[in-house]
């Protein structure tokens, strides 16, 4: 019997690496309780026996696993920019939802899902792997690079869309299409995520962290970890640590 670990990623296939960031997957224990932040990432996760796309978050999710036995949750995470080409459809559709993926896909929905039942979590996240291959999808490579520059400190979308060579408009329709939400909240979900990384270095104030991840001031950073979180940053930064370590 595999060894129960809470969570666990795994590389995606070398003909994914385009497009897929990773496959993972989940052990739930009964009672246990999940918080999910925006990573500007779309999932395909086979939860509770079904199948369901799992939109760009805008904002914290938290989900639990109830009295039920220990379950695992089996999951195949897209790229920023991916989900629009892998799925077919904008990805702004699916943002803030969890779709059956059989309402998006119902000519390989009803199929997969069969096929996923039978199989042991091993043969799960390989059908999931092969039946994002099968789609033949390429990540929107303007969309990529965007995701790139906004992730740097001080960062502006003026400067990013000039930089590419197209109009802010053009690069705001771009990347609805293709993540589920503007450059605006991929920008700030990349503030965020600097500042989990940051979260294992040395010991550092507030403010320096604040000033490190590129928000304005502390008071900016305390702002936007509270509406991308829905925890105040030093419970976030602890929450952070502690998974990290």
């Amino acid at each position: 019997m595999d060894a129960v670990t809470p969570y666990r990623e795994l590389a995606p296939p070398a003909g994914l690496l385009p497009v897929v960031a990773c496959l993972w997957e989940h052990d739930a224990p009964p009672g246990h309780e999940q918080r999910i932040i925006p990573d500007g990432c779309v999932d395909l996760v086979r939860i509770d026996g079904e199948l369901v796309i799992v939109g760009a978050d805008t904002g914290p999710v938290v989900s639990g696993s109830g009295a039920a036995p220990t379950s695992r949750t089996s999951g195949i995470r897209l790229r920023p920019g991916a989900a629009g080409a892998v799925l077919g459809i904008p990805a702004s559709e699916v943002r803030d939802q969890r779709v059956p993926l059989v309402e998006v896909w119902p000519d390989v929905g009803p199929a997969l899902a069969d096929a996923l039942d039978a199989a042991d979590p091993a043969g799960r996240l390989d059908l999931l792997a092969r039946t994002v291959l099968r789609r033949k999808a390429e990540r929107d490579g303007l969309v990529a690079a965007a995701a790139r520059r906004l992730g740097a400190p001080g960062s502006r979308i003026s400067g990013v869309a000039q930089e590419l060579g197209v109009s802010e408009r053009h690069l705001h329709r771009r990347t609805v299409d293709a993540v589920g939400y503007g450059p605006k909240m991929l920008g700030r979900v990349a503030r965020l995520r600097r500042l989990i990384a940051l979260s294992g270095g040395a010991p550092a104030s507030l403010a320096e962290r604040a000033a490190a991840a590129g928000y304005a001031s502390q008071a900016h950073m305390s702002d936007e970890v509270r509406r991308l979180t829905g925890l105040t940053p030093v419970r976030f930064l602890e929450d952070a640590t502690l998974t990290a370590a």
